[in-house]
C-alpha cells in the first residue's frame, strides 16, 4: 500500500508483479481534477489483478464478466463537493491488450485510471458519442493524438 504525498490520495499496488509509476499516475490525476475544477476528499486507486476486478464486478454490479476498470463513488456526487471514490484497475488486461492499441503497458493502465476517474466525475460511455468523447479526453492526458 502506498500513501501518496497527497493526504487524500491512496495508491494501492495489489497486483503480485505488475506496477506503474506512482508519480506519473499522481500527476495525471491532479491535472484531470484541476481541468475539471474539482477537488478530492478521498480517492483510492487500486492497481489489481483480473480476478479481483472480476469479483468486484460480480458482487457490486451483478456483471458476470471481466472489465478493465471499475469506479465507485463513496458518497453521492453533487458536482461541487470534494469527490470521494475508488478506482479498481485490472493490470492483467492492460498487459494483455496494450500492444493492440499501440500503447505501452503503463499508458494502457493509466488510460483505465483516467477512464475510471472520468466516470467518478460524471462522464458516461453509454453511447458512441460519449465513448468517443471520453477516449479523446484520455488521449489528451496520455499525450496522444
Amino acid at each position: 500500500m502506498t500513501r501518496s504525498s497527497l493526504p487524500w490520495l491512496e495508491l494501492v499496488h495489489a497486483h503480485a508483479t505488475l506496477r506503474i509509476d506512482d508519480d506519473r499516475l499522481t500527476r495525471l490525476i491532479l491535472a484531470l481534477l484541476e481541468d475539471e475544477n474539482r477537488t478530492c476528499e478521498s480517492l483510492g486507486v487500486i492497481l489489481a489483478d483480473r480476478q479481483t476486478v472480476l469479483e468486484l464486478n460480480q458482487t457490486y454490479l451483478q456483471h458476470d464478466y471481466p472489465t478493465d476498470v471499475l469506479s465507485f463513488l463513496l458518497e453521492p456526487d453533487d458536482g461541487v463537493s470534494p469527490l470521494q471514490g475508488e478506482i479498481y484497475v485490472d493490470l492483467d488486461t492492460a498487459l494483455e491488450r496494450h500492444e493492440e492499441f499501440s500503447a505501452s503497458f503503463e499508458d494502457e493502465a493509466l488510460r483505465y485510471v483516467i477512464h475510471g476517474l472520468l466516470h467518478l466525475l460524471g462522464y458516461e460511455d453509454d453511447s458512441q458519442d460519449a465513448r468517443q468523447r471520453m477516449h479523446e479526453i484520455e488521449n489528451r492526458y496520455l499525450g496522444r493524438p
